[in-house]
């Protein structure tokens, strides 16, 4: 190897340093002014221009020890050569890492600010006694609560409210965002807890009543029965008229199997006598109720049939989002400024102070 050639391996040591810094930003950072970046070709300069100077000396005005011909290639006049020119390699780093900063590398990121278009929702659920038929398993009410808990658990943005109804109807829980409290409160239903009967037209009507003062820019219901309306005092057209003046859309689900099924008949003490006996729903109505209020009717006949029709509501239904994106940006030039300046600092010490070799 030429003498004047081994002084490049210091600059060559800054030089990967340099390699290093910019495969990390390039993996971590965007680039304000990448065409910068060729200006790190001066770093080759430098190094080649100090390699032709530099000569087989040792440090400036010193006289080693070590004995042997100073022209001689060996092991003590190499690292005669290196020595010196560690400081001129430092600087060939620093040249480096102040074109990188000159760069301007940037970290990234993306803010987004959501704007939510307010839905309100109310499940309104037939308690009637024969939600316990077992044409769904274990029966009806059971299979309809555990999908109506999976609908509620995937709205995590919306007001959900929960009516049940009998004979009569009732609030179970109040509009709320509260996904937890929703899906308590629909565990906890189970029939016998008002008059017998179906009063789907109480039971629409009492969830109007949840929605017609919601501010919420879209308000649905969803009333779930496997019967016939047979009480209470509220027609389900009148209900549904009702609806379609407070702008509420009404989904209608009509749950039970086509044909017969295991229904309970008669209760002796605390138990269900169960029969065979003909599944029996209003679809006219139901459609009637859906058709006016914007809405549509589903007929459910069996457990999946009942998941699939509620993840298509969920789908006609999702929430909308205004959504406004940031992309904000960092500068990163200043570790990559700081360490250039270190080693320009390093450098002159070096040089002028410990290591002082020649221009």
């Amino acid at each position: 190897m030429k003498n004047w050639l081994l002084p490049l391996f210091p600059h060559l040591i800054g030089i990967g340093l340099f390699a290093l810094a910019l495969r990390y930003s390039n993996q971590h950072f965007e680039w304000e002014s990448p065409q910068l970046l060729w200006l790190a070709l001066t770093m080759l300069v430098h190094a080649f221009l100090r390699a032709r100077k530099q000569q087989p000396k040792g440090f400036n005005g010193m006289k080693w020890s070590w004995g042997g011909d100073p022209n001689q290639i060996n092991w003590k006049n190499r690292l005669h050569q290196l020595l010196p020119e560690i400081p001129y390699a430092i600087k060939t780093l620093a040249i480096g890492l102040l074109c990188i900063a000159a760069a301007r590398p940037q970290s990234s990121s993306s803010v987004e600010d959501f704007t939510r278009e307010g839905l309100d929702i109310v499940l309104s659920l037939d308690l009637s006694a024969s939600m316990l038929s077992k044409d769904f398993s274990p029966n009806r009410l059971e299979a309809s609560k555990e999908v109506a808990i999976q609908f509620v658990n995937e709205r995590p943005n919306d007001r959900i409210g929960v009516v049940a109804y009998e004979g009569e109807a009732f609030t179970q829980i109040p509009l709320t965002t509260d996904q937890r409290v929703v899906m308590n409160g629909i565990s906890e239903l189970e029939t016998g807890l008002l008059e017998g009967g179906t009063a789907i037209g109480m039971g629409l009507a009492t969830a109007v009543n949840r929605l017609k003062d919601s501010e919420a820019e879209s308000k649905i219901i969803i009333l779930l029965t496997d019967g016939v309306n047979n009480a209470g005092q509220i027609n389900p057209i009148d209900a549904a008229q009702l609806a379609q003046l407070n702008e509420i859309r009404v989904y209608t689900i009509g749950v039970g199997t086509i044909g017969k099924a295991r229904s309970p008949v008669r209760k002796v003490g605390n138990r269900f006598q169960y029969d065979w006996i003909e599944v029996k729903i209003d679809e006219d109505i139901l459609k009637k109720v859906a058709k006016s209020t914007g809405g549509r009717y589903f007929r459910a006949t069996s457990e999946d049939k009942l998941a699939s029709i509620y993840s298509e509501i969920d789908t006609l239904e999702k929430t909308r989002f205004n959504v406004l994106r940031y992309n904000q940006k960092t500068e990163e030039f200043l570790p990559f400024a700081l360490a250039a300046a270190f080693a320009l600092l390093l450098e002159f010490i070096l040089k002028h102070l410990i290591i002082r070799t020649p221009l």
